[in-house]
């Protein structure tokens, strides 16, 4: 090998090596994407978070003082027959839970008639642990939903809501427009 041989292969293994090394310390390239995915998944996990708390922590007195406690998951249908032979009476009865009603103020609930037919009138029963019961009459039942909001100072009759055990939709063939048909309830609770 001559001289200028080595100096190159010198060179090359040099050069190479020193090549080897600068690979070594180059750093990766910037990937736009991944910062940008980052910044975007951030986002989103800040406005869920800040949601959800806001959603737990920011009501207001107004929201809590209208607290409601639901008697029905759903609507009730609420299929009536009047004529002879049928009873004269049908009544539906929605069994209460242990609660304190006398911490609400009203007994709430929707009602209509359908195509079928509606009754016009439907009378509204409670009954508490003492038996006392009291009722009111809800008129002009008829295609269209009516949103009832019913005190209860309005049951006179009722001298303990501590112990509600029974709140009744009596439909009575006296007091029927229509002596078959159908009835929807919803929503029925118990609210302040």
């Amino acid at each position: 090998m001559t001289r200028d041989e080595i100096y190159d292969h010198l060179a090359q293994v040099y050069l190479g090596k020193r090549d080897k090394v600068e690979e070594r310390k180059k750093k990766p390239p910037f990937n736009a994407w991944l910062v940008i995915n980052i910044l975007i998944t951030a986002v989103i996990l800040t406005s869920a978070f800040y949601g959800f708390t806001a959603f737990l922590t920011q009501r207001s007195d107004p929201a809590r003082k209208s607290v409601i406690f639901a008697l029905t998951n759903g609507p009730v249908r609420i299929t009536y027959d009047l004529n002879e032979p049928y009873p004269q009476i049908k009544s539906f009865s929605l069994s209460i839970p242990e609660v304190n009603a006398s911490k609400y103020k009203n007994l709430s609930f929707s009602i209509r008639g359908l195509e079928e037919g509606y009754p016009g009138v439907v009378k509204i029963v409670v009954r508490n642990q003492k038996n006392e019961t009291a009722s009111i009459f809800v008129k002009d039942v008829r295609l269209k939903w009516q949103n009832m909001v019913v005190p209860f100072d309005e049951f006179t009759q009722i001298t303990d809501w501590n112990d509600i055990t029974e709140v009744s939709f009596v439909l009575e063939a006296w007091n029927a427009e229509k002596k078959k048909g159908i009835v929807l309830l919803e929503n029925v609770c118990f609210s302040s």
